[in-house]
């Protein structure tokens, strides 16, 4: 069956806003993607899912490198910019600048990263895979930086949100009950 994009389904999920920048065929472009997700603590790995045809996957597989800036709350409309077009025709680098947004050159890779953010992962291509309509890229992290005080943006049913309130994890006396409960059901 298909979960098709847009699908009271597919909008369930909740997830961050990638920003994710390259160099290569296309020049230095910055895309979109909401499927970007922290897989490996050791080494430091991310995958990014990717459609097969955009101009991001064209430049990650020229360079072998990409950034991952996580979009704070204040970057709505970069991401936005980054979704709504392709590198392919558009210079979004130029668009963004025009817009009052800011790029700085990485370290470590020959791309630009995104002032602001809430954090900042330079990574090397470590893997690419062939899923389904997409492709998930996977990158090994090289240097990353964080903005203390930056609050990540989400997306839920096609919207931006900024997280609300926090929901506590039990208090010690219902994990005590919760274990107790779990260990009469361990198996041999």
């Amino acid at each position: 069956m298909d979960l098709p994009w847009g699908d009271e389904k597919t909008v369930q999920f909740i997830t961050n806003v990638g920003l994710i920048t390259s160099n290569g065929v296309y020049g230095h472009n910055v895309m979109s993607a909401e499927w970007t997700h922290h897989v490996s603590y050791s080494p430091g790995l991310i995958a990014v899912c990717i459609g097969h045809d955009k101009a991001t996957i064209a430049n990650i597989r020229k360079s072998k490198e990409f950034g991952i800036s996580i979009a704070s709350t204040e970057q709505n409309v970069m991401a936005s910019v980054a979704g709504g077009s392709s590198g392919k025709n558009i210079d979004k680098v130029a668009a963004l600048k025009e817009l009052g947004f800011k790029f700085y050159n990485a370290k470590k890779i020959n791309a630009l990263m995104i002032e602001g953010a809430v954090m900042n992962i330079e990574c090397k291509l470590f893997k690419e895979i062939i899923l389904g309509d997409h492709t998930m890229i996977v990158g090994e992290a090289i240097d990353a930086s964080l903005n203390e005080g930056k609050e990540p943006l989400a997306y839920h049913k096609l919207k931006y949100w900024k997280i609300g309130e926090n929901i506590p994890k039990p208090q010690a006396q219902e994990l005590e009950k919760i274990r107790e409960v779990v260990e009469k059901y361990r198996k041999s």
